[in-house]
């Protein structure tokens, strides 16, 4: 059925994508989300853990909004700095790739057909599709580093974007075991509570880009993370002991 002879109204579908769309998986914004999302609520949540084992309500609230503003801001930073560090080197192999093609464009030819013929295609075959792929260089560039180191230049991640979605989350994770201070519930087992809780449902979210139970994400986000507040709140529980 064409176009034109489709009844009104009926969606149309680009070829192969009426069963299954695939997403994002080269923005780097996931990742960096996820990772402040659950830096914010574990290493927040055990921070006050740690205060709160020793210390009052004042200490902990203060302790708790110092931690959320300094990880907000390094979190950022390190993603920015690695993310950047990262596609400066992808930019560096597209220079050394490109000097190759300039100086030994036969060998590079040869190379591909090699390739190509490695990935079950005829002599004859990859001969001619290295000749279409090397009729554009960047196109040709790009297709050797796929298939050389696994990466495609032209879908580096932006590092401003994974710079500005970990300090969002890091920042609302590190906030959610302050809530029932900034509430006025000066109660160090709700502010865990309330961490937990943010725990479960940060792995419950992430599941629905990875496609895992949902279940099991969330239980294992809450068991890695009240692992790392239990260490937290018995290190402060015993320092605060030794030191009073």
């Amino acid at each position: 059925m064409t176009q034109e002879d489709r009844p009104a109204g009926v969606r149309t579908w680009r070829p192969h994508e009426f069963d299954h769309r695939h997403g994002d998986v080269s923005g780097g914004w996931l990742r960096a989300a996820t990772f402040g999302a659950m830096d914010g609520l574990v290493s927040n949540t055990a921070l006050i853990a740690g205060i709160g084992a020793a210390a009052d309500a004042h200490a902990v609230i203060v302790g708790g909004f110092a931690g959320l503003v300094a990880g907000a801001f390094s979190m950022a930073l390190g993603e920015y700095t690695s993310v950047r560090t990262a596609n400066e080197q992808i930019e560096s192999e597209v220079s050394v790739e490109r000097r190759a093609f300039r100086m030994h464009p036969q060998a590079e030819r040869a190379e591909l057909v090699d390739m190509l013929m490695n990935m079950g295609l005829a002599r004859p075959t990859a001969e001619q599709a290295t000749e279409e792929i090397h009729r554009d260089e960047k196109r040709a560039v790009n297709f050797h580093l796929v298939q050389e180191i696994g990466v495609d230049p032209d879908e580096k991640p932006s590092p401003y974007i994974a710079a500005i979605s970990s300090f969002l989350m890091f920042a609302i994770g590190a906030l959610i075991p302050l809530l029932p201070y900034v509430l006025g519930f000066e109660s160090l087992w709700a502010g865990l509570l309330c961490g937990g809780l943010g725990l479960m449902v940060a792995g419950g979210v992430a599941s629905r880009f990875t496609r895992k139970p949902l279940w099991s994400a969330s239980a294992r986000q809450l068991v890695l993370g009240a692992l790392a507040i239990a260490a937290t709140y018995g290190v402060g529980l015993l320092i605060g002991t030794t030191v009073t």
